[in-house]
């Protein structure tokens, strides 16, 4: 029997929750309406509950942002939930206003939200604000200097050197062709009558979870896990007899190949061992088809698919935030936040004790000159930089963890899309593929030992590790004069340090990258929201709904803000009327432009996005005085995406199938898929050869980069 105050609290407590669910609606519903925004000129909106959202799932491959902007200016609105009004610019003034302040227009906090649940946490640099963000900043910047990230450049050559070796194997064996698989794949439906796959992939009808981009709302990992191995492919290329210098010239038949789930298991292993001293092995795994995954990897890929998931509780916890507080967690969720932590903690403390162990005038100094095997990793050089007097300019443990996870995820994502993406838009332009095969012949590479790789030791964790067979890395030409191992290594590093920094110099490359990133960026949109009621400047006066011409726009605080980064990208008052054509060349005359400009005084204020890197805002924008949001790593994704470039297309072309129509699937991080086989998932099917050379050609460039 329940005593008069249970009974009361009983009956009470249905009121007052139903009581707070109308409060919170009605008040949501207020706001909306009292937006200045909703003056603002605009597409209709097909439903009350969901607005433009839907149309806007596809709007990468419709043109929607630039028929939205030809039809209403370059600032209108679209509808949300619930026909809320949210803004969206491409205006480079107010984009400009939007992005240099940072604090002012952080992240909503359901997208942080979808963030922290993908184990980078509320403590990582993607969701952390204000002054939280600044001390992060400010300890993490030296990590990504440029020095710092040349003494990482090694390691991504060794990984490029491997990736080309085993695409060339198959090109040597196209009956071994086969495409690693999610290591946490999941049983698809058959596909409907008529829609039957001609060419089924291996190991159907797996499918990644990552693969599967129905959700409308944003996903900011789309496919973090490597794909599953499986047994080795025979590598029936002969290699070179030790003594021999001839050139073996190999069969110039092509073969497809899936160059997506490769290229992520590149960019894993990658950041793996250039951030954090862990070794996934991810590209042998998949070359010798091993069944196997690091502990890493499965825990990341539990927590990434499982987060992934769309729930209608994901819409009502935007619109209740009092429900963000209700999250239940299996048990393999649990399990692998758990192994997640204990590895992340187990690097940590090994880096700590490494640093303890220097000297004292070790530690004090600039991590700049950081050129130990063992900490050149990012997590090592944290690790140093975090080593503060003052308490509050130190990270705690938590905040370290949440590095851990957001580097990882963040690093090998977008760097995966760009290099993919890159490849797809040079096989599309043969021309361009020829002479920047040119440029990159061009360059003399370094005879003698082997690329200087010196991996820092593999992380050993408390879980027990498979074995791996080492990358292959060019041995040392039998051609070349026996000398003095250490004279020879000292060269030989002096030599490839060289190289590396022309790599970062060769002009069509830069042009290359710059124009790929401008028309394939890895995030193609961001999201802010104001904090405060602001007038935002424009460069381009609108109408709004009343007929009023207005040379601003007016936000009030909570009022949500959509920057199409890919629409920018691509507008025409910037790039010209070809903006969705891939033409390097363009880079070129904008620099000869900008020269002119100079020479007669005009800086054209206003006129373009002031993004990070190029006059794009493929990588951010913003300024370090009040909330730098551009991305940190971008010096790294730069140097491994012309890394990368270098060695493959030096001796492999790519072609595409050009009845084969490839659409671009978005969960934050833009990924490729075949349309006429949505029921594959991501993947990006292209067609490689082994370039052969003439016979005037540099056999010792060639005998360097493993050519056998």
């Amino acid at each position: 029997m329940y005593s008069p105050p249970s009974l009361l609290l009983v009956l009470l407590a249905p009121a007052a929750v139903t009581l707070y669910f109308l409060w919170t609606f009605l008040m949501l519903v207020l706001r909306q309406a009292r937006s200045p925004l909703r003056h603002l000129p605009g597409p209709p909106s097909p439903s009350f509950f969901m607005g433009n959202l839907r149309e806007m799932h596809d709007q990468e491959n419709n043109g929607l942002v630039a028929r939205w902007a030809a039809a209403y200016g370059s600032t209108f609105v679209y509808r949300g939930f619930i026909g809320g009004c949210r803004l969206m610019t491409v205006d480079p003034l107010a984009v400009n206003h939007i992005m240099s302040r940072g604090y002012e227009y952080p992240k909503p906090d359901f997208v942080r939200d979808a963030l922290a649940s993908m184990a980078a946490g509320y403590e990582g640099l993607l969701t952390a604000e204000g002054d939280m963000h600044r001390k992060q900043r400010k300890i993490l910047n030296p990590a990504f200097s440029a020095a710092q990230i040349r003494s990482l450049t090694p390691i991504f050559w060794e990984k490029a050197i491997r990736l080309r070796d085993i695409w060339l194997d198959i090109t040597a064996s196209p009956k071994a062709f086969f495409t690693p698989v999610d290591p946490f794949a999941r049983t698809e439906a058959p596909p409907s009558p008529g829609t039957a796959d001609p060419e089924p992939a291996a190991n159907a009808p797996l499918l990644s979870p990552s693969a599967v981009t129905t959700s409308f709302l944003p996903n900011p990992f789309a496919a973090f896990v490597p794909s599953k191995s499986s047994p080795t492919i025979p590598t029936v290329r002969a290699r070179q007899p030790a003594g021999s210098c001839a050139l073996e010239l190999a069969s110039d038949a092509p073969c497809r190949l899936d160059v997506l789930p490769w290229l992520a298991r590149a960019a894993l292993d990658v950041i793996g061992e250039a951030g954090f001293g862990y070794a996934f092995h991810s590209l042998e795994a998949a070359a010798e088809r091993r069944d196997y995954e690091s502990e890493l990897a499965q825990a990341f890929g539990v927590i990434f698919g499982t987060a992934r998931k769309f729930r209608v509780m994901t819409i009502l916890q935007v619109w209740f935030p009092v429900l963000r507080r209700f999250k239940r967690e299996n048990a393999a969720m649990q399990h692998a936040q758990a192994t997640m932590r204990k590895i992340g903690t187990e690097l940590i403390e090994q880096r700590r004790a490494a640093v303890a162990a220097e000297s004292e005038a070790e530690k004090r100094s600039t991590i700049e000159g950081d050129k130990t095997v063992f900490d050149r990793d990012l997590l090592s050089v944290l690790v140093r930089s975090n080593i503060s007097e003052v308490p509050g300019q130190r990270m705690s443990m938590n905040e370290l963890l949440c590095q851990i996870s957001t580097f990882l995820a963040a690093g090998h994502e977008t760097s995966a899309s760009a290099l993919t993406w890159t490849l797809y838009a040079l096989a599309r332009c043969p021309s361009a593929q020829v002479k920047l095969r040119a440029e990159l012949r061009s360059v003399p590479v370094p005879s003698g030992p082997s690329v200087p790789v010196s991996s820092p030791p593999p992380f050993q964790s408390s879980f027990p590790q498979q074995p791996s067979t080492p990358a292959s890395v060019p041995s040392s030409p039998a051609c070349s004069p026996p000398s003095s191992p250490t004279s020879a290594a000292a060269a030989h590093d002096a030599a490839m340090a060289a190289l590396f920094d022309r790599i970062s110099h060769l002009p069509y490359l830069d042009a290359v990258v710059r124009e790929a990133l401008r028309l394939y960026a890895p995030i193609t949109t961001t999201m802010r929201v104001a904090t405060q009621d602001d007038v935002i400047p424009v460069a381009a006066p609108y109408t709004d709904r009343r007929g009023r011409m207005c040379e601003e726009i007016r936000v009030r605080k909570g009022d949500i803000i959509s920057v199409p980064i890919q629409a920018m990208n691509k507008g025409r008052e910037t790039w010209g009327e070809d903006a969705d054509v891939f033409r390097p060349e363009r880079w070129e005359e904008a620099r000869h432009r900008e020269e002119r400009c100079e020479e007669k005084g005009e800086k054209g204020r206003g006129k373009h996005v002031q993004g990070l890197w190029g006059n794009m805002l493929t990588f951010g924008g913003g300024n370090p005085v009040n909330g730098n949001r551009s991305c940190i790593g971008y010096r790294f994704a730069l140097s491994e995406i012309k890394v990368f470039l270098f060695v493959l297309l030096r001796d492999i072309e790519f072609s595409n199938d050009s009845a084969v129509e490839i659409e671009k699937k978005v969960n934050v991080v833009t990924r490729p898929c075949v349309k006429s086989e949505p029921h594959r998932g991501n993947q990006m099917p292209l067609y490689i050869r082994r370039v052969l050379r003439s016979p005037s050609s540099d056999l010792r460039t060639d005998r360097h980069f493993g050519v056998s």
